[in-house]
């Protein structure tokens, strides 16, 4: 599905990338493992970044946005718990390496992206990839996506202040969020809503680009 002549030159790279970054570095879901090693990470970093695509560490995709180290990715994507009938809303698509990933493991994702470029980048990609089941929409992702809401899942790859509230809102009940909050010192939570309360558990230490809206 990925490469129409069968033959994928970055096959090998992409299976040690999954061995040695994410499972010999604790990632025990194996679904999240199996999709991170069906997608072609490189086809989301620009053509001259292809060699470093699957390294241990973010490559720049233009307007000052890098896609996340695939450890990073693989590990707040695990601490979503997806299930297959989920589906996901995702803050921060970039050129869309996380939104593909998650839907290998999702029904639905829906992403939203600031910046109109980058948004339209990551339709390219999909569309290349046949990836069908996910929708891009270009907006603020501090303030979610009402018209699709609840979610089951929420992720961000953008670090706010606070957890933004609109996103609490539009969590379904017994849903996960994933965001990194803090501005100097950023760490990764992981909030679950439960009877309209929510419990925050600290992932650990992170850095991200800062959620810029409104919110």
């Amino acid at each position: 599905m990925d490469h129409h002549d069968g033959h994928d030159p970055y096959l090998e790279r992409r299976t040690r990338m999954a061995r040695q970054q994410l499972a010999d570095r604790g990632i025990q879901d194996e679904r999240v493992l199996q999709a991170m090693n069906i997608v072609p990470r490189h086809e989301f970093v620009p053509r001259y970044s292809w060699n470093e695509a699957y390294e241990d560490h973010p490559v720049p995709i233009g307007e000052g946005q890098t896609i996340s180290q695939p450890y990073i990715v693989a590990y707040m994507v695990a601490a979503l718990g997806v299930e297959p009938s989920d589906t996901v809303l995702e803050i921060g698509t970039g050129t869309g390496y996380e939104a593909a990933i998650l839907s290998r493991i999702a029904a639905r994702v829906y992403t939203v992206e600031r910046i109109a470029s980058l948004a339209e980048r990551a339709r390219q990609n999909f569309a290349r990839l046949a990836y069908d089941n996910i929708e891009v929409i270009v907006g603020d992702g501090s303030e979610g996506l009402l018209q699709f809401a609840p979610y089951k899942r929420i992720i961000v790859a953008a670090a706010a202040a606070a957890i933004p509230p609109a996103l609490v809102q539009q969590l379904d009940d017994g849903g996960i969020l994933v965001i990194p909050i803090g501005i100097a010192e950023q760490e990764l939570q992981q909030v679950y809503k439960s009877g309209g309360k929510i419990e925050v558990t600290n992932l650990g230490g992170c850095r991200f680009v800062p959620l810029i809206g409104s919110g």
